[in-house]
């Protein structure tokens, strides 16, 4: 099987590429190299069955090309950072939004079945906890707006020229190779012996195994999710302070919790009804969502 992975060269689509090598497909990684990272792939460059295009998503005639032949493309190239897509609206709107379009068309035109990752921003400030898949769809900043009109293209695309389209709305997703997210940045900073500055302080976010996240992705290439999307996530809440002190207590350093005043584009509260993600994916969520920390901060 030829599977496509654009942004396959970042934290989630470099660890989906490694299971699908591992499962014996011929991957093809596409990837603009604006957050993602040639050695996140190094294991991968010398198999026959594994290639490396560095191009752009907003360039169709070329992921039109890449995506001749493949039996299911994973969409995960996009602006991926919520504070990046507010600092640069341009490109987050052409990557996320006009991206998203050609892959839709290029998968139209090849046959190709199509992945999307969205995302938790979909819902901006949610109304209630556990929020399920009805709840009405938000905006809180530019980069939840973009996924938002990546979902309606997504439903468009599905309904009126009959693509096959599977929607992930990932919670917030944490494991090696991440970086300039809240995790990373903590475990960075806690190694250094330097404080964590905490944004707000009243923050409850629900955070998922990058492995988990890679295991949804394979199993919605193969299954019938009758259009509708489907949560991932722990369908559990971590307290933002006690995610500092955890990381400071891995750390064993004698660094603080600076609480900064919060920032307006961020979502304040998320926790995953992940009722879906049992019944549609057949997975089960992990006991302790940050069972993998030890493991980071010790690397």
């Amino acid at each position: 099987m030829k599977a496509l992975v654009t942004g396959g060269a970042g934290f989630i689509g470099s660890h989906l590429v490694d299971r699908l090598m591992a499962d014996g497909a011929q991957v093809v990684v596409y990837d603009n190299l604006f957050r993602g990272r040639r050695e996140n792939l190094a294991q991968h460059t010398d198999s026959p069955r594994f290639t490396f295009l560095e191009a752009d998503i907003r360039d169709y005639d070329r992921l039109l090309a890449a995506m001749e032949g493949a039996a299911v493309t994973y969409h995960l190239g996009a602006q991926s950072n919520v504070m990046g897509a507010v600092a640069d609206v341009d490109y987050s709107f052409t990557t996320n939004v006009v991206g998203v379009y050609n892959a839709l068309k290029a998968a139209r035109q090849t046959g190709a079945r199509l992945v999307f990752t969205s995302s938790r921003e979909v819902y901006g400030e949610p109304r209630r906890l556990p929020v399920d898949e009805a709840h009405p769809v938000g905006r809180k900043n530019t980069y939840g707006a973009s996924k938002v009109a990546g979902e309606m293209y997504c439903r468009v695309f599905g309904e009126l020229f009959d693509v096959q389209v599977a929607v992930l709305r990932l919670a917030n997703v944490y494991g090696p190779r991440d970086f300039g997210r809240v995790i990373p940045i903590w475990i960075e900073r806690a190694q250094r012996g330097l404080d964590l500055e905490v944004y707000g302080g009243q923050q409850t976010i629900d955070f998922v195994w990058v492995d988990q996240v890679v295991e949804a992705l394979v199993r919605a290439a193969d299954r019938d999710l009758g259009g509708q999307p489907v949560n991932v996530g722990s369908g559990q809440g971590t307290a933002i302070l006690d995610l500092a002190e955890r990381i400071l207590a891995l750390a064993r350093t004698p660094a603080r919790v600076v609480v900064q005043p919060a920032r307006s584009a961020e979502v304040v509260h998320y926790v995953a009804d992940v009722t879906r993600m049992r019944t549609a994916l057949g997975l089960e969520p992990s006991a302790d969502p940050l069972a993998y920390l030890p493991g980071l901060v010790e690397a």
